[in-house]
């Protein structure tokens, strides 16, 4: 009798820059989520699918849990906290620290009476001495009970097959819900926007804020003269102050062509496809404090309810 395979959505939490989307990349093999240096790079919540014989794991990557202190920052912290609810398992990232964060403590806090299996993930161990790894898991599990731990590097991917084989023995039995080819529900549009997004922080360093958002005005494919296909572009990056376009679009426009260039090759990649990006600039005061146009830019808080 065929082994009856495993089905179910588990969610990766933690507080901002822990390495969440890095992660979720490296277990599904490929870039879906963006990552930065900096904190509170994931917005929304990210939904990737990952198949094999043993079966399928949807893994929903969702925005650092934090204090916050804009619309948009509450939209974040709604949009993880309602994941939870959700999902099957939970993984819930740490870095190999011997004392908890404020904001760790307050997650322990949400985790804590949840009946599901939550998996302590120890993650940047190739960051620090193996000795101090188990201080680490004793400042976690000193008040709280997992049902599993596990010490990886999603940089390097040290262990995270232990943590697959860990996930896919807690899942409940079942039919897949999506395509084995499958790797992700977001569009095609969605993941050009947030690339596009990813490498004007990675460029801007500390110039500019988190204010900023994409949109894609438009993408339309087209046979060119040879009769190979390329993508047409027009996106626009939002910001909150003039003084912030004039750095996103820098000295004669290097900036933004500097942005373009890094955007376009990793576009290509996705499509297959040659890629024609134009990108524009344009301010939008204190949009992440506007309701209305948050909603524009794919934040709509009205699908988070409040917590209580």
């Amino acid at each position: 009798m065929a082994e009856q395979k495993k089905a179910g959505f588990a969610t990766i939490i933690g507080r901002p820059n822990v390495g969440k989307s890095t992660l979720m990349n490296h277990l599904i093999g490929q870039k879906i989520a963006i990552t930065s240096y900096k904190p509170q790079t994931t917005r929304t919540q990210i939904r990737t699918i990952y198949t094999d014989e043993r079966g399928q794991v949807v893994f929903l990557d969702t925005p650092g849990i934090h204090e916050s202190r804009t619309k948009l920052g509450e939209y974040m912290v709604r949009a993880a906290e309602s994941t939870i609810k959700e999902v099957d398992a939970v993984l819930w990232l740490v870095e190999p620290r011997e004392k908890m964060t404020a904001e760790e403590a307050a997650i322990a806090g949400m985790l804590k009476g949840l009946k599901k299996p939550v998996i302590l993930v120890i993650n940047k161990i190739d960051t620090v001495k193996k000795e101090q790894i188990l201080p680490a898991i004793s400042a976690f599990t000193k008040d709280m009970e997992f049902a599993a731990v596990v010490p990886v590097s999603a940089l390097k991917g040290e262990g995270t097959k232990d943590l697959m084989q860990t996930l896919f023995d807690l899942l409940p039995e079942g039919e897949p819900f999506y395509d084995e080819d499958m790797v992700t529900t977001e569009t095609e549009r969605e993941i050009a926007a947030e690339i596009i997004r990813e490498k004007a922080l990675r460029l801007l360093q500390e110039e500019v804020p988190h204010g900023i958002a994409v949109t894609i005005e438009k993408m339309k494919t087209r046979k060119t003269r040879d009769g190979s296909p390329i993508c047409d572009i027009e996106a626009s990056i939002i910001c909150e102050k003039n003084s912030h376009k004039g750095i996103i679009i820098g000295r004669g426009g290097a900036m933004l062509r500097k942005i373009g260039t890094a955007a376009r090759t990793d576009i290509e990649n996705m499509l297959q496809s040659r890629v024609n990006l134009q990108l524009f600039v344009k301010v939008r005061a204190d949009w992440k404090d506007n309701d209305r146009q948050m909603k524009n830019f794919g934040y709509d808080m009205r699908q988070y309810k409040k917590k209580k």
